[in-house]
């Protein structure tokens, strides 16, 4: 795969917010829900989510960008050290056997000691790679599976373990990771198609959808809610309840507060990868008593009458 942060159009400096917004922007433009027509918006798709699985994670974009793994995440080789040269002998060069690594390989058995030395280093990718003349193909991988799991806010808050069933009937456990956005794709290694006694299986493809709540939007790891306020709270001021993914809680607000002030609740929001979390931002809105009062109504008019002498 190419550099993640090419990948996502971002520089190596960028913050985890601008990250975020990059993967999501393209994880928008090509889902293939939206370009079922397009085959490489699939490709693109599935290249975007590889890039955010590392830059999206601290640990894995720490040891990216120290090369300690690879755009596809994986171990980069660490090349030859401790090996102090090829010297003569049994393992003279630093305590690596060469006629351990040739064993059982004489003329006829195809490839050398050179292809053994390597093919004892880096396993089947190198003999996959066609090396030497006894090359062989290292085992075939399944086909990769889609699937989507639909949660509510209230689960990405939990990170609730929910079950879910993949193409081809199989059942599966899987916990809501901290800092899921609405539309990401999670790769779920192993639990693809089968490929056979001596393949590996594939992997499922997982996109995350949040279902809409019917009292907070969602804005990156926060929550925004309206909150109704009474009028005699609005201009008196004191306690209010306001909403949370976990219950109401008891929030104070000053005399005279109008519709439209926000107020923040830290750590009322949704996990964060850090595992900190977001916070809650409640906008108040001031409401009228729902039948008619008779002292407002009085109170209303002689201050109108006031205002007007």
């Amino acid at each position: 795969m190419r550099n993640p942060y090419d990948v996502l159009g971002v520089s190596k400096g960028a913050s985890e917010a601008d990250i975020k917004k990059a993967y999501r922007k393209l994880a928008k433009a090509y889902h293939p829900d939206r370009n079922q027509d397009d085959a490489k918006a699939k490709d693109r798709f599935a290249e975007a989510n590889s890039a955010y699985e590392i830059l999206g994670d601290g640990a894995k974009r720490a040891q990216f960008d120290r090369g300690e793994i690879d755009a596809d995440g994986k171990p980069r080789a660490t090349g030859f050290e401790g090996f102090g040269g090829f010297g003569g002998g049994r393992g003279g060069g630093g305590g690596f056997d060469f006629e351990s690594a040739a064993r059982g390989r004489g003329p006829t058995g195809g490839g050398g000691i050179g292809e053994d030395i390597f093919s004892h280093l880096f396993g089947d990718a190198f003999r996959a790679a066609g090396a030497g003349p006894g090359a062989q193909r290292g085992p075939q991988k399944g086909e990769d599976v889609a699937a989507e799991l639909s949660v509510t806010l209230e689960q990405v808050g939990a990170e609730e373990k929910l079950r879910l069933s993949l193409p081809g009937g199989r059942d599966v456990d899987v916990v809501v990771p901290k800092g899921v956005v609405d539309g990401q794709t999670i790769r779920l290694r192993g639990l693809g198609q089968s490929a056979g006694p001596r393949g590996t299986p594939g992997d499922a493809l997982l996109t995350i959808r949040i279902l809409p709540h019917s009292r907070f939007t969602v804005d990156g790891a926060d929550l925004r809610a309206s909150v109704e306020v009474a009028l005699e709270d609005a201009i008196l001021g004191g306690p209010i309840r306001v909403p949370t993914l976990t219950g109401a809680v008891e929030m104070k607000i000053p005399a005279m507060t109008g519709s439209g002030r926000t107020f923040r609740l830290k750590g009322k929001g949704l996990p964060k990868k850090d595992g900190t979390r977001g916070d809650l931002f409640a906008t108040t809105a001031v409401t009228l008593p729902a039948t008619e009062d008779p002292a407002l109504t009085e109170f209303a008019k002689a201050r109108r009458a006031a205002k007007a002498g």
